[in-house]
């Protein structure tokens, strides 16, 4: 994308365009048991599927972390990179990778969305044994850190993959139990709590949705699943495999077992039917958005706001829509220590600007946006996380 402020026409049409190109699903063969099809974009708005982008059939080209080069694996186990049996993926928008793990091994793999090339991490922090379905990570997702995270089904393992320079490593953050609030509907136990996926909200927290479509609140300082509410909108036999927060900050849900993609409203988990694909066998989603942050919207902003917070090309979005607002903006950029390393001036017409920021050559890190008026008044204070 070119570092210049677009017209607002050209700005649309991007947002759209990308939009395809961003939400991506793990779907697998129509056939009670779990087969791995594909990895491919997924048209979150319209419910269809887009550019198929590796197959069970497709050339893998694995490079070994530990190894320190290519590896032949054998596609007849569980310890390669076609497995039949996965369930987790996650998008790094940032590297434009998805990276997913095979059930029944302990094995990541990182997938560049573009050259095909696949990054083997081995490693012996996760603990998963092939017979122990207790053991198996079946939900994962990209945390607004940057880092990847993904969780066992019953709670016992919450991994974190980071990656510094060109090395991936593996953190055991710890066990998950259950708030002491939320009585049956248990986050340990198979009825209420196996399964699903799980998405990433902007305050670092996680909410996993189980097959059962129980809705559980990650807060990760905690390390404690607290019970959201059950889905409701749903088909009764509907198993939640799949979940992914849309550009309009909404959670598209999906099942393994074929059906209808759902959008489901975080606040209400009231879910609404998607059109398009009717049978894909989906077992997880993947996109670059977090709940509670502000999505990529043409449609809708607050009357000041800026978005998104986490920022990986530099770009930022101002919108204001406030009749009260004349003349003039500041727009301020503070790094954590109070240092003013961004200021540019923005022009609002008749109480109206949308426009698109070039942030230049901000660093990776937090920061403090402040818009201020005129007069000097503080419009918004919004904290950003830039990265690379």
């Amino acid at each position: 994308m070119k570092k210049h402020l677009f017209p607002l026409f050209l700005l649309f049409i991007g947002i759209n365009a990308s939009a395809q190109q961003d939400f991506f699903a793990l779907v697998g063969k129509d056939s009670p048991n779990i087969i791995f099809n594909d990895f491919r974009a997924v048209d979150a708005n319209k419910g269809t599927s887009g550019e198929t982008i590796f197959t069970d059939t497709s050339s893998a080209k694995v490079f070994s972390q530990t190894r320190n080069g290519a590896v032949t694996e054998d596609k007849n186990t569980y310890n390669n990179a076609q497995a039949v049996n996965m369930a987790t993926l996650a998008y790094d928008a940032s590297n434009n990778n998805l990276v997913y793990m095979p059930m029944f091994s302990s094995n990541i793999y990182v997938l560049n969305a573009k050259s095909r090339e696949i990054t083997l991490i081995e490693n012996n922090v996760a603990r998963v044994t092939a017979c122990d379905i207790n053991s198996h990570f079946t939900r994962m997702a990209t945390g607004y850190d940057g880092s990847i995270y993904a969780i066992n089904n019953v709670g016992t393992q919450f991994i974190k993959i980071s990656k510094s320079g060109n090395q991936y490593s593996v953190t055991d953050l710890g066990i998950i139990t259950d708030d002491s609030a939320n009585g049956k509907s248990s986050f340990t136990i198979m009825e209420t709590g196996f399964g699903g996926d799980m998405i990433a909200d902007a305050e670092g927290n996680f909410y996993v949705f189980s097959a059962s479509g129980n809705v559980f609140k990650v807060l990760t300082k905690e390390l404690k699943a607290r019970f959201v509410g059950k889905i409701a909108g749903i088909p009764d036999n509907y198993s939640v495999n799949g979940s992914a927060v849309n550009s309009k900050g909404n959670v598209v849900i999906a099942s393994a077992k074929g059906g209808s993609l759902y959008e489901v409203d975080l606040n209400t988990l009231q879910a609404k039917q998607l059109p398009g694909e009717q049978n894909l066998h989906i077992y997880d989603l993947a996109s670059k958005y977090f709940a509670n942050d502000k999505a990529i919207s043409a449609n809708a902003f607050a009357n000041i706001d800026l978005y998104p917070t986490r920022v990986n090309e530099k770009l930022i979005n101002i919108t204001i829509n406030d009749k009260s607002v004349k003349g003039a903006v500041k727009l301020n950029v503070f790094d954590l220590s109070g240092k003013n390393v961004f200021v540019q001036s923005l022009s609002v017409k008749d109480g109206f600007l949308r426009q698109q920021v070039d942030l230049g050559n901000l660093v990776s890190g937090a920061y403090l946006v402040n818009i201020s008026d005129e007069s000097g008044k503080v419009l918004l204070n919004k904290k950003i996380v830039v990265t690379e």
